[in-house]
């Protein structure tokens, strides 16, 4: 997005939000960056791997808080992941001005009940945020993530220009870029993309939605998107990836519309490789692996395994 756009869809927020006089939620978290680094190069926030414990886990149910659940602890619970006194960040995909069926944005559901588990383990904090592509406020509200995050206790984020630091990202294509603070800013990362088709990628999954913690004109990266979303991978390594494929936009991704093209799956992927993760879920969309560029990319780089299976993988029914 480039910068005037960014301060005019900011601003019209703004005076929304001002003239109805109501969420306050999207202006939380305006604090000190005491943990921002700019010269490093990785933002890892990853957990030690025990080998007895899959690094991916797929659940199905029809009460997506009991997928999440089971998956989660199939990958060793909450408490694996989450320290007493930690600051969380959760990432989910908050791109669209779109509702919850229409399966462009990560299920608000689900992120309620992360936001809620990890203050259960003893979070200081839980942030969620996303760089949105639409207007961040319409998207926020619409996709239901901004409610039902901040009625689980998390500190919502509607981000504006000074919450971006410029971090040295060390790619081969992104090197100096802004970052949205809170995904610095913090001790744990846990991402929650959808699975969504893609016209330019294949698929969008966990890699891809990293994109999300990018200020700065992210369509420039089009052009060699690929190992932008392994520069990006590269960089930002998340403690945990929570995979929503409850419901899977098959076609006109990232965007879609119309709820034609998504498919109703009822499951959670829970992983802590997320080249593994990306891996499982585009089989969701009759991929395979080798299909999608950034997936067998990263696998070369070293980033994870792109055979998920020989990762360690578990199904729960």
């Amino acid at each position: 997005m480039k910068r005037r756009e960014f301060i005019k869809k900011t601003s019209s927020a703004v005076a929304l939000v001002v003239a109805t006089g109501g969420t306050a939620w999207f202006f939380d978290q305006r604090q000190s960056s005491r943990y921002i680094q700019p010269g490093r190069k990785t933002q890892s926030f990853e957990v030690a791997p025990e080998p007895s414990i899959p690094q991916v886990a797929l659940s199905r149910d029809e009460d997506s808080i009991a997928a999440l659940h089971k998956a989660l602890n199939a990958v060793g619970g909450t408490e694996r992941f989450i320290q007493p006194g930690e600051r969380v960040t959760i990432k989910p995909n908050i791109g669209w001005d779109r509702t919850e069926a229409q399966a462009a944005n990560t299920s608000p559901v689900l992120v309620g009940e992360m936001v809620r588990l990890c203050l259960a383990a003893g979070a200081a904090q839980v942030v969620v945020t996303d760089v949105s592509c639409n207007d961040p406020r319409r998207c926020f509200q619409r996709s239901g993530i901004g409610e039902a995050a901040k009625n689980a206790g998390a500190s919502v984020l509607l981000p504006s220009e000074d919450d971006f630091v410029t971090m040295h990202l060390g790619g081969k294509l992104l090197t100096a870029w802004p970052v949205l603070s809170p995904f610095v800013n913090t001790d744990r990362l846990i991402n929650m993309p959808i699975v969504k088709q893609h016209s330019l990628t294949l698929c969008t999954i966990a890699m891809k939605n990293l994109y999300g913690i990018l200020g700065g004109p992210r369509h420039q990266l089009h052009q060699q998107i690929d190992q932008s979303i392994v520069d990006l991978a590269a960089f930002c390594r998340p403690t945990l990836t929570v995979v929503d494929a409850t419901r899977i936009l098959m076609r006109s991704g990232p965007q879609g519309g119309s709820l034609d093209d998504v498919n109703i799956e009822h499951t959670v992927i829970c992983a802590t490789d997320q080249v593994a993760a990306d891996s499982r879920a585009c089989e969701f969309l009759g991929l395979s692996p080798d299909r999608v560029g950034h997936i067998v990319l990263a696998a070369k780089t070293g980033l994870g395994s792109m055979d998920y299976r020989a990762a360690g993988y578990r199904e729960i029914a």
